[in-house]
Order: C-alpha cells, then structure tokens, then sequence
C-alpha cells in the first residue's frame, strides 16, 4: 500500500481511499443496500486502505451512521484510520436541502457528525459548500475554533470555485480541497490544480471515474445515464474514448478503472484519490491502482487516445 501525507499536516493516509457516498446515501443514489454498503466498507480497510472520505448530506446523516457502526464492529483502532467529513448542507423534515455555512450551524453540524460516526474527533472536516452568503472569515473562522479545541485535525473545503479556493485558505491555510477531476473532465487543470501545487494544499478528485464512464461497463448502443439526458453524441463520444482506453489499459495489464485512478494520481497536485462503490467487489483490486507507473509517454498516449476522432 501506498502512503501519502496531506498538506500542511502530519496526516498520513493511504493514495487510495475509500468514497462513501454509496454506503447509505439514499438521497444520491437509488437502491441501496446498507450491509452490502458496509461490506464495501470493511473490504476496503481490509485492503489495507486507511482513508475514508463521507459528508453529513450522503443519506442526511446515514452514510456516517454506518460509518460508526462498521468501525465499532471491526478490530482496528480509532488512530489508525483517518476520517474526512463534511458540514455545510442543511436539510429539514422533508428532506429538502439549504446551503448553510453560518458559525453556530457548522458548530452543531459537527458535533452531530461526531455522534454519528461514534468519535470524539474528525482528522480533516470539509466546508462542503460555500453559501454565498456568510463571509468566509465567519465559516472558517469557527472551524478553526473548533481545531483550537482539538476537535478537528485538519480544515479543508470543497466545490469552491478559484477565488474562493484563495480566499479561504487564506484565512484557515486549507490541507485540501475537493472538485470533479478525471480524464475525461479537466476544468481544474487551469489555475485550481496550480494554485493547490504552489499553496501547498492537497487536490482530492471525486467522480475519479466519471460517474461510471471509466469503468468501462457502458456500450453506445445502452441508454445514457441520466447526468447526459439531451446530449446523447456526447455519451457516445465518451464511451468510444473509453473503449480506447480500456484496450490501452489491457496492453499494461491493468483495469480500465485502475488506468483512470493511476492517471489522476499522476498528475501535479493530486495526492489522493476516493473512489466509491457498492458492494465489497467494488473495493477489491483499487489499491493495485497506487502502484501502476504511467511514464510521460503514455501519459501522452492517452491523450492522443481521447482527442482521436470518433466515428459512429
């Protein structure tokens, strides 16, 4: 297993991770089953992995319930896991979510995290969505109270767009933050990625695989999910492309999945990467990804992979 530390802390995790924003995250996704969710869990941490990644928004509260209750039904100690959530989204009764980033919200947000996920500690909590309404030295400013108090280890904040990324670490000095990053969508490539590489923060991706575009289970011919509902010639572009690279991956005796993984860990910036799943399957076989060397070659060859014309 490979090890990383984040930035700015002395926080040691491993470069695969584990998303759990399918293990009880009914709100996100249909159809869940809570024990394969938490068998997934647990295959991870048997792999070695020792990064879990969650927000109170997957399932309003549930994914870090499970969370909790995996951790008090496996052997492992509390110190040797690091544990990521997140605050920020408030949801009422019926379900129905408002951004939040007011002080004393954040504050009885985490403390509900902390009884959730059964710790008296979380080792980095997110901001996970800015307001745009409650300045940021009052969000941060309370979260870095709560790390004064030893609540919190480290401060991160997610989907913030550049300006934000500067402005709140800044104020807090952010080990990480988070945005949708993968081979096939590179937005942050343009000043996120070097800003985080200058400003000594860590670039965690999520959507590794593109919502299931490089898992390499998709065919042209099957109904596009519903993320690409009106631009069917884009699906179909992409699911060619990772053809292409599913054959590439092949030639290196590796998974298309654990090509886009080594990829992303590949690249400046980018020290760890989350990838979810379902079932226990799903978590066998990621690790290997931390392991696979793309040289600055195929690195290009994948590129010229995806630009290739597409011909339907």
């Amino acid at each position: 297993m490979q090890f990383t530390t984040l930035k700015k802390t002395d926080i040691r995790v491993t470069k695969i991770g584990v998303g759990t924003n399918k293990v009880g995250g009914h709100n996100i996704f249909p159809n869940l089953d809570e024990t394969e969710g938490k068998e997934f869990l647990k295959a991870a941490l048997d792999q070695g992995i020792n990064f879990i990644d969650t927000a109170d928004y997957y399932g309003l509260g549930r994914s870090e319930e499970l969370i909790g209750e995996v951790l008090q039904e496996i052997d492992i100690k509390r110190e040797d896991l690091v544990i990521a959530t997140k605050g920020g989204m408030q949801w009422n009764e019926k379900g129905e979510i408002t951004f939040n980033n007011r002080p004393e919200y954040l504050r009885s947000a985490f403390e509900a995290s902390l009884r959730r996920l059964q710790t008296d500690y979380v080792d980095v909590y997110y901001l996970h969505m800015p307001d745009n309404i409650t300045p940021f030295s009052e969000s941060m400013g309370e979260l870095l109270r709560l790390k004064e108090e030893g609540k919190i280890r480290a401060i991160a904040a997610s989907n913030l767009n550049f300006a934000q990324i500067k402005e709140v670490n800044e104020i807090a000095g952010i080990c990480s933050t988070q945005a949708v990053y993968n081979i096939f969508e590179r937005g942050v490539e343009k000043d996120v990625l070097p800003y985080c590489v200058e400003n000594d923060i860590s670039f965690l991706p999520y959507y590794p695989l593109s919502s299931g575009l490089l898992g390499g289970n998709y065919k042209v011919t099957d109904t596009p999910p519903k993320h690409f509902k009106g631009k069917l010639e884009e699906f179909r572009t992409r699911v060619e492309q990772a053809d292409r690279l599913k054959e590439f991956a092949e030639s290196k005796g590796t998974t298309l999945p654990n090509l886009a993984l080594a990829w992303l860990l590949a690249q400046d910036g980018v020290d760890v990467v989350i990838p979810g799943g379902r079932k226990p399957s799903h978590a066998i076989g990621t690790v290997q990804a931390a392991d696979i060397t793309l040289t600055p070659n195929e690195l290009a060859e994948i590129d010229k992979l995806i630009k290739q014309e597409v011909k339907f």
